[in-house]
């Protein structure tokens, strides 16, 4: 009688103990499912999001290799003569009653040397427009690239966009990203002009500039 209790009663715990482990691998189960579908989710929705952080590192950039660089060169900007690098794109009604040419928009293709002569060693080109943006004074917004093709440099590019009040002797203008060699640039360039005649003007540029 003692045996057939204990076998009974074996046959019970056997029973509940198989049926609790059912119902742990069944809530196991559906734990991992929910989990892994949140990720999925997660993962399709990553890959629409419009913005993310991301790590520096993740793209090699580390602050310690942060370098500033140093750039001098001759701008030259032809408006007339036999090869013009410069032209009016568009202007104003007005423009041609104004004293400061106010709404002329003009596109450049500018030789950038490392003399003050046109025939010296050629290191890149000015590549974009200004306009005449100021009424009381002779003032461009630039906007522009500065294309290099020499040594290291070639290939890389910085740009700038800001105010050029061209009657100042020294204009500052801020470097606002590059390419190649400067990405995630930032600095400054200063300006000074160096000849002007009625068919061309050479402008000095120092340009300083922190990249990677």
């Amino acid at each position: 009688m003692v045996g057939q209790v204990n076998e009974h009663t074996f046959f019970i715990f056997c029973f509940f103990s198989v049926s609790a482990m059912a119902k742990l691998l069944i809530l196991l189960t559906v734990f991992f499912s929910t989990i892994a579908a949140v990720v999925a989710s997660g993962s399709a929705e990553e890959s629409h999001r419009f913005s993310r952080n991301i790590s520096p590192k993740s793209m090699g950039l580390k602050r310690e290799k942060l370098s500033v660089s140093h750039l001098h060169f001759y701008f030259h900007d032809a408006i007339a003569g036999p090869k013009p690098t410069t032209v009016i794109a568009a202007q104003a009604a007005m423009t041609n009653k104004s004293a400061t040419l106010f709404g002329a928009v003009f596109v450049m293709d500018d030789p950038l040397t490392v003399r003050p002569k046109p025939s010296s060693k050629l290191v890149g080109r000015a590549q974009g427009i200004y306009v005449s943006a100021s009424q009381e004074e002779e003032g461009f917004l630039m906007a522009l690239t500065f294309a290099f093709m020499e040594g290291n440099y070639n290939g890389s590019s910085l740009s700038i966009l800001g105010r050029n009040a061209i009657s100042s002797a020294v204009r500052e203008m801020p470097i606002v990203g590059g390419s190649g060699l400067f990405r995630f640039a930032r600095g400054y360039a200063q300006a000074r002009t160096h000849t002007v005649n009625h068919q061309s003007t050479v402008v000095e540029y120092n340009v300083y500039v922190f990249h990677y």
